[in-house]
């Protein structure tokens, strides 16, 4: 764990001189966690990752730290928290303790949003080591981002994301210039199928890669920490070599939210690509910002999400497979987010009118039955369930989704979170108090604190696919590669829960748009103004009706795949993933067909 004492420097972001002593504790960096765990899924709005008490309503163990006081004497106290559903106070509390001096509780105020919070005063006695401890009180989730203690009593911490990114840094000692992982051929960030199947497929070609993910297991929503099945098929590919790599790390099918998590082969996608030579494998870093020259990505710059150093990857060619299209977006990249218009598209599942609506977040959930009856707190903070709308289930499946149009996914995404958590605590708290000649004996086992996205940005490429492609009503483009499957399958909430919960709706429905297996065309899959950056998952150059079908994770691990194969070509001939469908598409079709490639 990273703590610093600083005193007597100058701060050059237009804060004020700090004259006396303070300490910065990242909550995230607690050398002890106890039940609490790292959230780092909303890094992108604040900077930072946080510590998170999911205990299901059953308190979490202590999360503990210590450090050593330079100097004694009265420091004011500040903890960056939130009060996560004030309602009119919310389930969140819990207490810091420093040494056994100081206790006070936070996180249940019924104030809104991240704030730092006064603590007062405690008195630290020089050159001693003093204990830090978070102790929930409720397994409600509450949260802690950091802890600031100063001798300057009239100092409040910043609040403003760009003043306060650069504070942290500048406290933690993180320094102007991250080291360099390495040099590479290709940097892929995110670990998902799409990422895991680029990094593998590129390395296979000889490339040395780097594959940036930002939690401590491959898999994204094929994970144990979401928990969603693979979909979409291989076995119907035009391209025979496609879809190897998905097989590789399929884990077969364990459903969705299945009890066991072991299911979804965490250890073994893990494992196949820590096996692979030229691949090097960097969990739990948040690529959160990007060095640019011209139109072309130079550097990836990425944050340990508990220790908080930096890293910096250098490479000649970039693959954004992270679902929301993050790096792409932070290079400047073309993107949309939400539906385009039937008279811009021709699409006739479009609307009449564009608009910002995006598929939503789905945080699945299961239980268990016990041998002898079991509780479960009232939740008046959470949605209200009565006898006239319920939901009779004892797990979740797809269905349980929260974003659609009154969300932002991306900058709203811990409110859709959270919004997920009101309803699957309301109604689990309904049936448990409310049916207990059915439910008296079930258990709440686990809930799902990482989100299952599924919309956000999508990065533009020198090709859009849109519903005609995926009907067969445009000719097939002579770079479609990968052969897409499923229907398009566009939710919207379910008419039932919208008639209960209008604006707070938290269950889909769908209506399947069958079609004929398709192919994606390769320029979906790079940035028509970046020079050098590839994409692969549900961020690629569709519309909204498009990316209905596109979306699926054995479809996305494809397109990874073809990307590693374009990366190859790239390299070897020094080019761009544009120069690769300009002037080597007949060589990448051989590679993609298995027949060796003939130089005319």
């Amino acid at each position: 764990m990273r703590l610093y004492l600083s005193s007597l420097y100058f701060i050059l972001w237009q804060l004020p001189l700090f004259a006396q002593d303070q300490i910065l504790i990242e909550a995230e960096s607690f050398e002890e966690k106890g039940g609490w765990l790292i959230d780092q899924q909303f890094f992108d709005i604040m900077g930072s990752s946080y510590l998170l008490a999911h205990g299901l309503g059953t308190p979490v163990g202590d999360a503990i730290t210590k450090l050593k006081v330079a100097e004694g004497g009265d420091y004011h106290v500040w903890v960056r928290t939130k009060d996560w559903a004030p309602f009119p106070v919310g389930p969140g509390k819990f207490s810091l303790l420093i040494g056994d001096v100081y206790e006070k509780s936070f996180g249940a105020t019924g104030q809104t949003g991240w704030q730092w919070y006064d603590g007062g005063l405690v008195k630290l006695q020089n050159q001693t080591e003093v204990g830090f401890i978070l102790k929930d009180f409720t397994g409600f989730d509450g949260r802690c981002d950091a802890i600031y203690l100063t001798r300057d009593h009239t100092f409040k911490p910043p609040h403003d994301q760009g003043v306060l990114h650069n504070w942290r840094k500048e406290l933690l000692g993180l320094g102007r210039v991250p080291k360099d992982a390495g040099i590479f051929d290709l940097v892929v960030i995110g670990g998902g199928m799409a990422g895991t199947c680029t990094a593998l497929s590129a390395a296979r070609q000889g490339l040395k890669v780097a594959l940036v993910q930002n939690r401590p297991v491959l898999g994204g929503n094929n994970s144990s920490e979401i928990r969603v099945h693979l979909m979409g098929r291989t076995d119907q590919n035009d391209f025979p070599v496609l879809g190897r790599i998905v097989h590789e790390l399929d884990n077969g099918d364990p459903g969705n939210a299945n009890p066991d998590g072991k299911r979804y082969g965490d250890e073994r996608k893990e494992q196949i690509v820590r096996l692979q030579p030229n691949l090097s494998l960097y969990l739990n870093l948040h690529a959160y910002a990007v060095e640019t020259e011209g139109n072309e990505i130079r550097t990836v710059i990425a944050r340990n999400i508990e220790t908080n150093e930096e890293l910096r990857f250098p490479a000649r060619l970039f693959a954004d497979c992270t679902g929301d299209g993050t790096i792409g977006y932070l290079a400047g990249a073309d993107y949309r987010m939400g539906r385009e218009s039937k008279a811009e598209t021709g699409e006739t599942y479009a609307p009449d009118e564009a608009d910002d609506f995006t598929l939503g977040t789905s945080n699945l959930w299961h239980t268990s039955i016990q041998d002898s009856p079991t509780s479960f707190p009232e939740t008046a903070w959470a949605l209200t369930f009565s006898d006239e709308y319920y939901l009779d289930t004892d797990k979740a499946d797809w269905q349980w989704e929260t974003g659609y149009g009154n969300f932002n996914t991306i900058t709203q995404a811990e409110e859709i979170r959270d919004h997920n958590f009101r309803a699957i605590y309301g109604n689990w708290s309904f049936l448990k108090n409310n049916k207990s000649d059915k439910y008296g004996h079930h258990k709440l086992d686990w809930v799902a604190h990482i989100g299952g996205k599924r919309e956000s940005r999508r990065l533009m490429g020198d090709y859009i696919l849109n519903q005609n492609d995926c009907t067969g009503e445009i000719e097939r483009q002579p770079d479609g590669f990968v052969t897409a499957t499923w229907t398009i399958d566009l939710h919207f909430p379910d008419p039932e829960n919208q008639k209960y919960f209008e604006g707070e709706e938290f269950f889909a429905a769908t209506k399947h748009i069958r079609v004929a297996p398709y192919n994606i065309p390769y320029r979906c899959l790079y940035s028509r103004n970046i020079g050098n950056l590839f994409m692969a998952g549900r961020n690629i150059s569709t519309t909204h009706v498009a990316f209905g079908s596109t979306r699926v994770m054995k479809t996305c691990g494809m397109m990874g795949e073809l990307v590693g194969f374009a990366a190859g070509l790239a390299i070897q001939h020094n080019t761009s993933p544009r120069g690769v469908y300009e002037n080597h598409l007949n060589e990448l079709t051989s590679m993609v067909s298995g027949v060796k490639y003939s130089r005319p």
